[in-house]
């Protein structure tokens, strides 16, 4: 019993550490905090040598871990191809995976498993049955008062597999001018929306109806499946003018995409349990038993790529499905989909929002739920892009509540995807995450389509990093880290997107302070609890994706941030004291409502349950329900409860901000004083009893500013993201419960602030502090000799007189070099009686080009790798008077090298690559510019 009391408390004295925020593990933080990847195995081409030589290089970077993905799309965009190796699944391909598995057990890397080769799920064993389907018809018009022998054309785009639904006859009528249902295809779910978070409330209405233009009443469509055989229709018409549409289901034809060597083939029929479960069995049941006990211990998550399938409407037992889920029979509104209108417009724009809202129930508990169950027999969870940014018919958050790892994406800057709204995808998993009491939000980083090995660290991927921070990723996994044999040379095989980010870059082994970085704000961003003082209920139309944090729904930016919630969860709220509850103990201030005044009578009910118990609700009025569900009755209770709630004001249509500043709630944390025309952003975390804000400067410039916190009677601390420092904030003081905070920031710079101290609430301001500002002492401009590697062709030595890119020089083996090139000089001190006696010197590279990378020495001394502005480092006590031998190590992209490469025949090319050098790439300045200098 005594052993048990003190494993007991030993385990409850380690959770207690483990919720403190600790010094040491940000500065060092542990291995389980690093970032992971996509590992790309390209087009299966794949050695044992090279897995190795992966995941020994990323556990030596400090990598927690990898997802196992294989795909093709190596020769997108006019690029080569490379040789095709193994076929997912396969024995030899097994063999690769065995393999992968048991190194990453020995380095304990955390792994995933994408569950097939390329994207959407599918490949060639799915039969046509299997396939993802859509309703299909043909019709024929008939005249009645006889009976009628007629041959039904069986509908066309079957593709090896078709399947009645039901035959249906309505009057004939014709509208040569009547307008068709708008974004009818859209609508009726036979095609994606858009690619990249489109607004989709206007799915929910149409034009204004015309008197007369319904095809048909509800009544009026009748059922003349009895009467049919084998495609002939023998039905006793009554009087009149008859349309006969014969309705069935078929493959819609989409594709696998971006898969390896013969991995093609359909995409399964999201909407179907069986289907997935069958593909399970096949091919992915296997992979998981012939690893035993790592699977669930080292092979921890199961991944599926975006969807990006199309539209799919229908499927095997469909019909059932919706009557469960909606209540009532489909088939009568099924002439809405042949582009009829049944009852009237509006009715038959119900039907439509009522079938997508059942498709997408089906994706998440046929597909995704499945999905979950099975992996968590093996221990197992899942990380599937399941929400987005692709509109397909499902609701993003619903199917999230299956995943361990709310896993998203987002890009750096590319012609692809060149504004933010199409960028930043990771506010919807974060939420997600909060709402279903997960931890990890994980984020396909730094995806790309258009530039190769151009990449600038601290101007592209650290500001993109950042911003996705502050909508709450916590998990990177970079996109991507491809697996390239040894005899594919350098640099390489690689996916035609992405930032290639693996040992084959030239600066791979100068990323570690990089790595360092990301892990050190996931370690605090994994601990805690993000902090919003709003929740906004985001519908429950379908398609219905969250977009970026900047859209703003709940109207609560600047100053507070908000978290997005669905239908199922809304069921969840309860209200304590005014404010508004999870279950798991996640609370809010205020509850937004979507701004279509459209809402699903179930939601409105909650709302009035929350309003009654206390809440504060914003939002605009509701004028319907857009559904079918509940009829009239429906409608007629929304009417009751919208006047009781709205007309009584009880509800009011103004901002959550305002809503926040009526209840005396403060900015959580306020840019007082800068530019208005400068963007910045943060997110407020908690973990045990301290507060902490990351605060990310998104502008390439250096920017100081005042930031107001929600907090009073701590002391404020900056932790430096990239040295690791931790030092007290020197110039704050505190007023009318708030904390101000002077800040200066790097280009692209940022901090965390952090609270945890206690000290008096009446702190007087202190001396003003701005370590950024530093006054040159001295320039450093003698002449340097620099170093290049001459397998890449750069000579053994050159004379810089002054500093200039590479590219200025007239040789050919410096203009185009790429790689690392080292520059030393010999300097004395100035003024050496001043120098030597600061408490602190800074040595400045000024302009590092092209990828941003340096490192240096000074006498002797390693200081460090710099990656990004201002390029200092302290050299106190290392200057003498004389003599100073300073050495700074640049390395560049593979970018150079590979533009001087291409007129060269292939037997004199420093580099082998399947990607194509496009006559458009243009050279990247690169080396030290300078100015060098001391700075005090």
């Amino acid at each position: 019993m005594k052993t048990l009391i003190k494993i007991l408390f030993f385990l409850f004295l380690s959770n207690t550490i483990f919720a403190q925020i600790s010094d040491k593990n940000f500065q060092n933080p542990p291995s389980e905090y690093g970032i992971r990847c996509w590992w790309w195995w390209l087009n299966g081409n794949v050695t044992k040598e090279a897995i190795t030589r992966d995941l020994h290089e990323m556990k030596a970077k400090g990598f927690s871990g990898a997802c196992i993905f294989d795909a093709g799309g190596q020769n997108q965009r006019g690029n080569g191809d490379v040789p095709e190796g193994p076929l997912w699944g396969s024995p030899a391909w097994r063999e690769l995976y065995l393999h992968a598995i048991n190194e990453a057990d020995r380095l304990g890397l955390v792994m995933s498993l994408s569950i097939q080769s390329g994207w959407n799920l599918g490949g060639p064993d799915i039969t046509p049955a299997e396939a993802a389907k859509q309703v299909v018809f043909s019709e024929v018009n008939v005249k009645g008062g006889t009976k009628i022998q007629q041959i039904l054309p069986q509908p066309k785009g079957h593709e090896g597999f078709y399947q009645d639904i039901i035959v249906l006859a309505i009057p004939t009528k014709n509208f040569p001018n009547r307008q068709p249902i708008r974004d009818f295809q859209n609508k009726a779910a036979t095609k994606e929306v858009g690619w990249s978070v489109p607004e989709t409330r206007p799915l929910l209405t149409d034009i204004l109806a015309t008197e007369g233009e319904e095809d048909a009443s509800v009544g009026q469509v009748s059922n003349l499946s009895q009467f049919v055989k084998d495609g002939v229709l023998n039905w006793d018409a009554p009087e009149g003018e008859w349309t006969i549409i014969r309705f069935g289901y078929a493959p819609t034809g989409a594709e696998v995409s971006t898969s390896s060597g013969k991995w093609q083939g359909h995409v399964i029929d999201y909407t179907s349990e069986k289907h997935f479960n069958r593909y399970w069995d096949t091919n992915v049941e296997p992979l998981l038993k012939m690893i035993g006990n790592k699977a669930g211990k080292t092979l921890k998550y199961l991944q599926t790529d975006s969807f990006e399938a199309g539209g799919m409407n229908w499927s095997d037992k469909f019909e059932d499905e919706f009557k469960k889920r909606r209540g009532y029979d489909p088939t009568p509104y099924l002439p809405v989909l042949a582009g009829k209108i049944i009852e009237n417009r509006e009715a038959s724009n119900r039907f439509l929002t009522d079938l997508r809202k059942t498709l997408s129930d089906c994706i998440a508990d046929n597909h995704y739920r499945v999905f979950a169950k099975r992996a968590k027999e093996y221990g197992m969870g899942i990380q599937p892009e399941s929400a987005g940014p692709h509109a397909g018919p499902f609701d993003g958050l619903k199917n999230y509540g299956h995943s361990e790892i709310m896993m998203s994406e987002f890009w750096s800057p590319s012609p692809h995807r060149s504004k933010d709204i199409d960028r930043f995808f990771v506010k919807q998993a974060a939420s997600a995450a909060k709402i279903f009491n997960k931890t990890l939000v994980g984020a396909e980083s730094f995806t790309t389509i258009g530039p190769h090995w151009n990449d600038v660290i601290w101007a592209d991927m650290k500001p993109s990093a950042d911003h996705e921070f502050c909508a709450g990723l916590n998990l990177v996994y970079l996109h991507t880290f491809t697996c390239s044999p040894k005899e594919m040379g350098l640099p390489g095989q690689e996916y035609f997107a992405g930032t290639h980010f693996n040992p084959n870059v030239t600066w791979w082994n100068y990323s570690m302070p990089f790595v360092k970085y990301l892990s050190r704000i996931q370690y605090l961003m994994q601990n805690g609890v993000a902090q919003a003082d709003v929740l906004y209920y985001y519908g429950d139309h379908i398609p219905n994706i969250g977009r970026y944090k900047d859209d703003d729904p709940a109207q609560a930016l600047p100053n507070y941030d908000y978290d997005l919630i669905n239908e199922d969860k809304l069921m969840d709220l309860s209200v304590k004291n005014g404010k508004i509850y999870l279950p798991h103990g996640v609370s809010y201030q205020v509850l937004a409502l979507p701004n279509h005044q459209i809402l699903s009578l179930k939601a409105l009910r909650k709302v009035k349950e929350l309003v009654e118990n206390g809440a504060t609700v914003v939002g605009e009025k509701p004028f319907s329900t857009a559904s079918l569900v509940g009829g009239n009755e429906a409608e007629k209770e929304l009417e009751t409860i919208t006047e009781q709630l709205w007309n009584s004001s009880k509800i009011r249509p103004i901002s959550s901000k305002e809503a926040l500043k009526n209840k005396g709630i403060l900015p959580d944390c306020e840019f007082v004083y800068k530019s208005d025309s400068k963007k910045f952003d943060y997110i407020h975390r908690v973990a045990d009893n301290t507060d902490y804000y990351f605060i990310s400067n998104q502008n390439k410039e250096a920017i100081s500013l005042t930031a107001a916190f929600r907090i009073t009677g701590k002391q404020p601390e900056i932790w430096n993201t990239v040295t690791g420092e931790i030092s007290p904030a020197k110039r704050f003081h505190q007023i009318n419960g708030r904390t101000f905070v002077d800040l200066s920031f790097n280009p692209n710079g940022s901090v965390f602030v952090v609270f945890r101290k206690d000290i008096p609430n009446h702190t007087p301001e202190k001396s003003k502090n701005n370590p950024l500002v530093y006054k040159p002492l001295q320039e450093i401009n003698n002449t340097w000799n620099v170093s290049f590697d001459t397998k890449w062709g750069g000579p053994k030595s050159a004379k810089f007189d002054k500093l200039i890119s590479w590219t200025d020089r007239p040789e050919e083996g410096i203009k185009y070099y790429s790689g690392k090139a080292i520059y030393k000089t010999t300097f004395d001190v100035f003024n050496v009686g001043k120098v030597l006696n600061l408490a602190d010197v800074k040595l400045s590279l000024g302009e590092v080009k092209d990828v941003g990378i340096a490192k240096v020495k000074l006498n002797g001394k390693d200081l460090g790798i710099l990656w990004c502005p201002p390029y200092q480092v302290s050299v106190a006590g290392l200057l003498k008077e004389k003599g100073n031998k300073l050495e700074i190590e640049i390395v560049n992209t593979w970018r150079n090298r590979l533009i001087g490469d291409r007129e060269k025949p292939q037997n004199e090319r420093f580099t082998k690559t399947n990607i194509t050098i496009k006559p458009d790439w243009k050279l990247e300045q690169s080396g030290l510019l300078g100015p060098v200098r001391l700075l005090d």
